[in-house]
């Protein structure tokens, strides 16, 4: 148990860098289990949900080696799961990709029910409907997922909705599956991206990388020592976006990866936030567009227009409840549509003991009036990741000192966030209990 103490309302200065992608960094090292080679994943983001993966895999017999940024993974000659640490796989909802990632390496296996963040029903259908046109029976038990792989057969499949990890499930799968798998209605976000390069540096051919339909040539065996470069995280540059635009602050952002980011910036710049791209330029894998975004004081207003995400290229599900605290500063009321979760809304009106104005109206939809002051308070982080987060940008707004308890889930996906934001020139201190 860890707590923030922040002294907030201060203006923030400097430079922040975004860090790789936790959600890239979380399916590529599930993938690496496909590899019979060793795989060197560099700039891997030191965070506890990757802390939680590299326990489970060390778990299994995978050898793991940490060299400075990077993760050395492999040779992975056999996988083991007698002895796979349950308790941490039940921490991260990344654990479900092991269905695919395994489906080559064992005939029978089960797999621990998912965790991470609690956000209401999330279904696990997709997954077993697109896993069973490949060849995998799935059974859902309490705890587990129990597997049967008959025999892997390419197929032509739909996706029952369009989701990062369901596609990044089936990508694994298909890859070690002999012949052409079609995958309709993909995922084309970052972290898919991400898996589809990895995959071809394996040797596995897929294309239609970045649209909405993937065809996946599969092999019987892989077996290659490789490096692979994971991109930057568009959700942690929108968090530093937020902490500008609530903060009203002028701050430097570099190493945004601009393209999973520019619908974002466009409905800030519709509601009066000054910012100015200053560089263009390619990420070190060669394949990532990124810039670098000074942020400006601004006078925000609401938009009139609802504010909602969508699969890529739409406004990202995970940038989505960065709007909340800056409209918390817009003049006017803002409508804030959250469908993709059942019960993520639910945990926005907790600004309110900050002072702002959040009208929960149902479980997806929020009114934020603004702009309203922002006082310091006692806060508990919510079992979720995004919604822990924009606690902690409206307390860097607020006047006064407030803590927010039980900040685990803010580490499972920000490395080092307190010492980062130091450096910008907030009172934030980690308190360890």
């Amino acid at each position: 148990m860890a707590k923030f103490i922040i002294t907030g309302g201060k203006k923030l200065s400097g430079e922040v860098t975004v860090n790789s992608a936790k959600n890239s960094a979380v399916a590529l090292i599930i993938a690496s289990l496909i590899n019979r080679g060793i795989t060197r994943l560099k700039n891997v983001p030191a965070i506890e949900e990757v802390n939680r993966l590299v326990e489970v895999l060390v778990s299994l017999g995978v050898p793991i080696k940490k060299e400075n940024n990077d993760l050395v993974i492999g040779p992975v000659a056999k996988i083991d799961l007698k002895n796979i640490n349950i308790v941490a796989a039940q921490k991260t909802r990344s654990i479900i990709m092991m269905l695919g990632a395994l489906s080559s390496r064992l005939k029978e296996y089960a797999v621990p029910q998912a965790g991470g963040c609690r956000l209401g029903s999330r279904t696990i259908k997709p997954h077993l409907y697109a896993l069973e046109k490949i060849g995998l029976d799935v059974k859902t038990e309490k705890d587990k997922y129990l597997v049967n792989v008959k025999k892997l057969r390419p197929a032509e499949i739909v996706l029952y909705e369009a989701g990062d990890t369901v596609t990044e499930n089936i990508l694994m799968a298909a890859a070690q599956t002999v012949g052409e798998t079609t995958i309709k209605f993909c995922s084309s976000n970052y972290m898919v991206r991400d898996t589809c390069h990895f995959l071809e540096r394996l040797g596995v051919k897929i294309e239609g990388i970045g649209t909405s339909t993937l065809k996946v040539h599969g092999l019987a065996n892989i077996n290659k020592n490789i490096d692979y470069e994971i991109s930057e995280d568009p959700i942690e540059a929108m968090l530093f976006v937020s902490i500008g635009a609530t903060t009203n602050s002028a701050i430097t952002i570099k190493r945004c990866p601009i393209d999973f980011l520019e619908l974002e910036l466009l409905k800030l710049e519709k509601m009066g936030y000054e910012f100015e791209i200053i560089k263009k330029y390619k990420g070190r894998n060669g394949l990532t567009n990124l810039v670098d975004i000074i942020t400006k004081p601004s006078k925000l207003k609401a938009l009139e227009e609802k504010i909602h995400a969508l699969p890529f290229p739409g406004i990202n599900q995970d940038n989505l409840p960065f709007f909340v605290p800056i409209a918390t500063q817009a003049r006017g009321e803002t409508l804030i549509h959250d469908w993709t979760y059942e019960n993520r809304a639910i945990y926005y009106p907790e600004l309110n003991r900050l002072g702002a104005n959040v009208t929960l109206m149902d479980p997806h939809r929020v009114e934020v009036e603004g702009p309203t002051k922002l006082y310091g308070a006692e806060v508990v982080c919510p079992a979720a990741l995004r919604p822990a987060a924009i606690i902690l940008v409206a307390m860097l707004a607020a006047e006064g000192t407030s803590t927010l308890y039980n900040v685990y889930p803010i580490h499972r996906g920000y490395e080092k966030l307190e010492e980062r934001l130091s450096a910008l020139g907030a009172d934030i201190k980690l308190v360890e209990e």
